[in-house]
């Protein structure tokens, strides 16, 4: 009798161990899930940090860029008007003697 009890005893102790292993297995894989689920949103906060560091660098080029085009172009235009200007007399005395004769 006592060791039909004591069979039982090892039998419920055996059952109470599977069940709190079971458990701890639940437990250790929702701590997994949780952890995979923080690196993945860390993860996408620094590609979104550094998507927007690129997109802003990109810009302040591009500005730069803007800046310096018009600034040559600017330059170009005053070249050509310099270059232009001591010919614009000629050209007008030309069309003015053109139009006398037509």
């Amino acid at each position: 009798m006592e060791l039909i009890k004591k069979i039982k005893q090892a039998e419920t102790e055996a059952e109470e161990i599977v069940e709190k292993a079971k458990a701890d297995a639940v437990a250790q894989a929702d701590k997994g899930r949780q952890k995979r689920r923080q690196l993945q949103e860390e993860a996408e906060t620094q590609r979104r940090r550094t998507v927007d560091a690129a997109v802003e660098k990109a810009r302040a080029q591009a500005e730069g860029q803007v800046k310096e085009l018009k600034s040559q172009a600017k330059g170009q235009r005053e070249q050509l008007r310099g270059d232009v200007q001591p010919r614009i007399p000629a050209a007008v005395a030309k069309v003015v003697e053109y139009v006398k004769k037509g």
